[in-house]
């Protein structure tokens, strides 16, 4: 049984080096890590795979041996270090999150690393998504439906945002998910024979007079601008959400969801 060490200083590496990947994602880029808090997070980044560096938690509000029960199924144990409530209040993103924090190896989400159930996969492809929220949404649906991958074009951001994995509910650490640029994209989709329907707003065709039931890929564009004329021009069908109200567009990922449960429904939920 590996020792638990203890930290009661403010000033310890390892808490400044929480803290700054809490807060900076340039901490997070450089050294290919992150934080997770809580017990519902930490048991979905194991069943994701993801490496658990360190757990770090407060005994004021989990014990020990709590924290050794959620730790046991992993094939390598973490270090555990306890620490003090005041730590545990600096290095936590918010209240209620069961007194357990971890650090873990992020992963690549290359393109490369995406694999299919079947012949007939089910994509939702999201064009530089702008807020963490969105994405978090996003990934939230595409878990509902149990989606084959989520591919993020253009990604500006961080995936390991506290703010997404906290929206995602966890879901970030379950999904597939790769990155790339459009161009990269496009053709790993073509290449593998995958169907493009591109959300737009001027599309002549509305989205369920299309066939979701062959290997396809739906692709959604920001709220503000939408989807860039490539994915426009290089889609197989371009599709509509008809509108009836005042506004013409939709929180996107409301929109997904829409398109996605259309597909889901199409597959007679399979």
């Amino acid at each position: 049984m590996n020792k638990v060490k203890q930290i009661s200083s403010l000033q310890n590496p390892l808490v400044k080096k929480v803290y700054a990947l809490k807060e900076k994602s340039r901490e997070r880029r450089n050294s290919g890590s992150f934080v997770l808090e809580g017990q519902r997070e930490f048991e979905l980044a194991c069943k994701g795979g993801y490496a658990i560096q360190s757990v770090l938690f407060c005994s004021k509000i989990i014990s020990e041996e709590k924290v050794r029960q959620i730790i046991s199924p992993l094939d390598k144990i973490p270090e555990l270090i306890e620490v003090t409530h005041e730590i545990y209040q600096k290095i936590a993103y918010r209240e209620g999150t069961e007194g357990i924090v971890a650090i873990a190896t992020s992963k690549k989400h290359s393109l490369s690393d995406i694999s299919f159930r079947d012949q007939s996969p089910l994509i939702l492809v999201a064009e530089a998504p702008e807020k963490p929220g969105n994405i978090g949404a996003l990934l939230r649906t595409a878990d509902a439906a149990n989606l084959d991958a989520v591919i993020i074009v253009n990604n500006n951001g961080d995936l390991y945002n506290p703010n997404i994995i906290r929206s995602s509910v966890g879901c970030l650490f379950t999904v597939n998910i790769a990155t790339g640029t459009t161009a990269e994209v496009i053709r790993f989709l073509k290449e593998n024979e995958i169907t493009i329907y591109s959300a737009d707003l001027s599309a002549p065709c509305i989205y369920t007079e299309v066939d979701y039931k062959k290997g396809c890929a739906i692709a959604v564009g920001t709220e503000a601008t939408g989807l860039t004329p490539e994915w426009l021009e290089k889609s197989d069908q371009n599709i509509i959400i008809p509108m009836q109200g005042v506004i013409d567009s939709m929180n996107v990922s409301v929109s997904a969801a829409i398109l996605i449960f259309e597909a889901k429904r199409q597959r007679e939920f399979r």
